[in-house]
C-alpha cells in the first residue's frame, strides 16, 4: 500500500509541475506573440534594474528546478525529498504572486494576467499535494517506529 500511495503523489507531482511548465512556456509565448503581427515586445522597463544575463540565468534556475523535481519525484522519493520539495514549491509560490502583483502594477495585458492567476492556482495545488506527500512520507516513518 505504501508504494502505491506514494507512487500517487508522485505521479500528482510531476503531472502539476509538468502543468506548471507548460503555463510558463506559454507565458512566455504569449508575451511573443505581438511579434507575428509586426508589433515591438521590448520593454524598456525591464532592464533598467537588472541586468539581461542575470534574467537569462534566473529563467534556466526557474525552469530547470521543476525539471529536477519531477525527475527526483520518480527516482528519489524519500522524506526528506519530500520535505525540500515541499519547501521548493512554496517558494515558487511566493514567486509566482510576486510576479503576478509586478504585472499587475506594470499593466501587463489582461490574457496575461489570468495565465498568471492559472499558474499561481497550479502553485497552490502544487503547494497542497506536496504537503500532503510529504506528510504521508512522515506517518509512515511514525508508524513503522511504533510497530518495531
Amino acid at each position: 500500500m505504501k508504494a502505491s500511495v506514494n507512487t500517487d503523489f508522485s505521479l500528482k507531482v510531476m503531472v502539476l509541475w509538468t502543468v506548471f511548465l507548460l503555463g510558463l512556456l506559454f507565458h512566455t509565448q504569449l508575451a511573443l506573440m505581438p511579434l507575428f503581427h509586426g508589433i515591438n515586445v521590448a520593454e524598456s522597463h525591464t532592464h533598467e534594474y537588472m541586468n539581461l544575463g542575470v534574467i537569462m540565468w534566473f529563467m534556466l534556475i526557474f525552469f530547470s528546478l521543476p525539471m529536477l523535481a519531477i525527475l527526483g519525484s520518480i527516482f528519489w522519493p524519500s522524506r526528506r525529498f519530500c520535505q525540500v520539495h515541499f519547501g521548493m514549491t512554496l517558494v515558487y509560490t511566493i514567486l509566482n504572486i510576486i510576479h503576478f502583483v509586478m504585472d499587475v502594477l506594470v499593466g501587463v495585458p489582461g490574457y496575461q494576467l489570468m495565465l498568471m492567476i492559472f499558474l499561481v492556482a497550479m502553485g497552490l495545488l502544487l503547494n497542497v499535494v506536496s504537503y500532503h506527500w510529504m506528510r504521508d512520507f512522515i506517518k509512515d516513518k511514525r508508524r513503522f517506529q511504533t510497530s518495531t
